[in-house]
């Protein structure tokens, strides 16, 4: 344990300073709708549930029937869990005898041409959000668009970052939003260290449907006719098999500090790729990509975390981040977790938050690109061979394997985990790493060994095992219908949304090619960056 880890735990564990540890926990839960056999749905996005455009926890992702399950941010990990439940209570209300896929990786899809792309209405914002979805489906094809995640939204109460800048001495010229953003940043240089961690312990995804890869070259094994694996990976989702491409193969924002990486974000939303520009953004008069450059626009960057600030109407990412801070991070890389109901449980929670607590208060200097490929490494050997016997990773001082290195990371977080048991009262924490514990001692108790176990139980199918796992979390949810007032807070964000959708049809002035082109040309970051 470094001494600054140290010092700052020993500060946040004063009493007068102990409240400051509370921060917001939000989920981004992902999920196919299936049909009862366990074939993606062929139906649009159910009206009941309200407008994918406007409903504030209930939409789509890429595909029409990519579910996002949006919860509201909250102190504590297991009241948003209690939230998403909730969620997914009411829509399983709603759903008829659709299914909720269990899986990260996608139930057996039909031909490309049969997939729709998420449908937003006919307003000049709905349709930029669908030409997006088009130019995704035309740069990494449409099954791509039908993988599942959790995203796990974290912040740290801004009353922490003010009483770690008093007692350290930030720079003087340094303003409380910058001190903030480039620490949120240090937070995010460790999670790439680390997170390697995260997938031996939570990935779930060593399988596939054989129909995923659509005829793409590979290096898995079969397990059966209909399913494709690698015996020893925990995350197939996080490989190079999952949402990457050529053009992003080569973008990697610099995170040591906020200036530096928005500038590589900005540049990659304003550069031309050759592929691209042969395609166009329109084919036979009709809009298929906002544009010809890397990115479409900067969500497209594909990364395991990101900094966050929470937009205003019309704005941009990167311009929030420019002129407001980081005021959050999304982590991006866990798995569905097909175990349970949710997609995540709360133990995993806990070890989210003191894992990421650790990153935060850890020391965290700046990553090199020697670094970043080692840590780009570790990762990609975990996702694909995290539970090989012996396997060795490379940490500062040279190779070590698996298990030893994350012995020594549990020893490191724990002291971690011991405050926030102490601030919120009991020992989940510390419990969370004795599971974790566990898991580093016998490969057998993660989850994706886990998945190759059951799967071995239904004859080697990821399809048959996937439709029992949502057959079992649908006659879950069935059984726990919500209350009157759930349906009826549900039922009311469902008709405003609706309503909203129309106002913003009703009132959408202006063609589209203007309103992409204007949207093209908002101001983003142009600041030139101070650090390396």
């Amino acid at each position: 344990m470094s001494n600054l880890l140290t010092r700052r735990l020993a500060l946040l564990g004063q009493d007068t300073h102990r409240a400051v540890l509370t921060g917001l926990r939000g989920i981004e839960r992902e999920t196919l709708r299936v049909d009862a056999t366990g074939h993606l749905a062929s139906t649009p996005h159910p009206a009941a549930l309200g407008s994918a455009l406007t409903h504030p926890q209930i939409t789509t992702d890429y595909a029409e029937t990519l579910l996002e399950f949006i919860t509201p941010a909250e102190a504590d990990i297991a009241t948003t869990l209690v939230k998403l439940d909730g969620i997914h209570r009411y829509a399983y209300s709603k759903l008829g005898n659709e299914l909720l896929w269990s899986e990260s990786m996608p139930c057996q899809l039909p031909a490309e041409e049969d997939i729709a792309i998420a449908w937003y209405g006919s307003s000049n914002m709905g349709m930029l959000k669908h030409v997006y979805r088009r130019g995704l489906a035309l740069r990494y094809g449409k099954a791509m668009q039908c993988i599942a995640g959790i995203h796990y939204n974290y912040s740290l109460s801004e009353d922490l970052w003010r009483v770690l800048a008093g007692h350290e001495g930030k720079p003087a010229r340094q303003s409380a939003m910058a001190y903030q953003s480039e620490a949120y940043l240090a937070t995010i240089r460790n999670f790439r260290r680390y997170s390697w961690l995260l997938m031996y312990l939570f990935g779930a995804s060593p399988a596939l449907s054989s129909s995923f890869l659509r005829g793409r070259p590979h290096k898995l094994e079969r397990l059966s006719d209909d399913t494709l694996y690698l015996p020893y990976a925990t995350s197939l989702r996080m490989s190079d098999l999952g949402y990457q491409n050529d053009a992003q193969s080569g973008l990697s924002p610099r995170e040591n500090c906020l200036d530096s990486y928005v500038a590589a974000l900005t540049k990659a939303v304003n550069q031309p790729y050759e592929p691209y520009a042969k395609l166009g953004t329109k084919q036979n008069g009709q809009w298929v990509q906002l544009s010809t450059n890397v990115l479409q626009i900067e969500n497209e960057y594909y990364a395991t975390i990101r900094p966050k600030r929470v937009i205003r109407t019309g704005e941009r990412p990167i311009q929030a981040l420019c002129s407001r801070g980081v005021q959050y991070i999304e982590v991006r890389c866990m798995d569905v977790d097909p175990f349970e109901p949710v997609g995540i449980s709360l133990p995993t929670g806990r070890f989210l938050d003191t894992f990421l607590l650790f990153c935060a208060l850890e020391e965290s200097g700046p990553i090199s690109e020697q670094d970043g490929a080692r840590y780009t490494d570790n990762f990609a050997r975990t996702v694909k061979e995290g539970r090989r016997p012996g396997l060795m990773l490379n940490n500062s001082e040279g190779e070590i394997s698996l298990q030893q290195w994350g012995r020594q990371m549990l020893e490191r977080l724990a002291p971690v985990a011991a405050l926030l048991d102490r601030h919120h009262g009991g020992g989940e924490h510390a419990a969370a790493l004795a599971d974790a514990a566990r898991k580093l001692d016998d490969p057998d108790l993660t989850p994706s060994a886990r998945v190759l176990a059951a799967l071995r139980e239904h004859g080697g199918s990821f399809g048959a095992f996937g439709l029992a796992q949502s057959q079992k979390h649908a006659a879950y949810f069935r059984s726990h219908a919500p209350s009157a007032a759930e349906a009826a807070y549900f039922d009311q964000l469902a008709t405003a949304s609706l309503a909203e959708q129309a106002e913003m049809e009703r009132t959408s002035t202006g063609n589209f090619d203007d309103y992409v082109a204007a949207y093209r040309a908002s101001n983003l970051c142009h600041s030139t960056p101070d650090c390396d």
